[in-house]
């Protein structure tokens, strides 16, 4: 009987031991650490500008003339904010028109438009985007901190896997530097199928 008794107590002790272990585990400490998980996803989905999730809008200018666009917010190697919009604007008549603009903040750079954008892929392929500027508006002189160019014979010859590096020249000082994510590479190439 003795023997038997011990086995019940033995077993009541890890009876016992399981249930509190799992009422422990499995009441207080999971389900709070189920909570901040889900509460950690929900805002990091929420508040985190992900590129992945930015859109290409399309507008009617005029009665057939469709822009399409896709609008990023990049920071240069030195910290500074820049917006990169990529447009393809599909005239009336048919023919289309790609380019990116590229802004910074306006008194911080005056941007040298008598030379090309240079394009570096990660695999290390070299392109240019001829600077068109002076296209934004025929009234107004365009702000010094705000360049175009022409990306139609460009963004065919990219990858949509690989990341970008742009360098942009400067009237004084060294070039500015933007890296390009794949991501935001896709979304040109969105826009320029559309």
């Amino acid at each position: 009987m003795n023997f038997y008794c011990g086995i019940a107590r033995n077993f009541n002790f890890i009876r016992t031991f399981v249930v509190n272990s799992i009422w422990f585990n499995g009441s207080k400490i999971r389900p709070m650490r189920w909570l901040l998980a889900a509460g950690i996803c929900i805002l990091l989905v929420v508040c985190s500008p992900l590129p992945a999730f930015a859109t290409v809008t399309q507008t009617e200018e005029y009665p057939g003339q469709m822009l399409y666009q896709s609008r990023q917010n990049l920071r240069d190697r030195t910290g500074n904010s820049w917006q990169a919009i990529a447009f393809k604007r599909i005239h009336p008549e048919g023919s289309a028109i790609i380019f990116l603009r590229l802004v910074g903040f306006p008194g911080a750079v005056e941007l040298d438009r008598t030379k090309p954008m240079i394009i570096t892929t990660s695999l290390g392929q070299i392109l240019t985007a001829r600077d068109i500027s002076s296209e934004i508006s025929l009234d107004t002189s365009t702000p010094a901190n705000v360049a175009e160019y022409d990306m139609k014979s460009v963004l065919p010859q990219l990858q949509d896997k690989i990341s970008l590096h742009l360098t942009l020249p400067i009237v004084t000082g060294l070039p500015i530097e933007l890296e390009i994510p794949s991501t935001t590479i896709q979304e040109w190439q969105t826009v320029s199928a559309s």
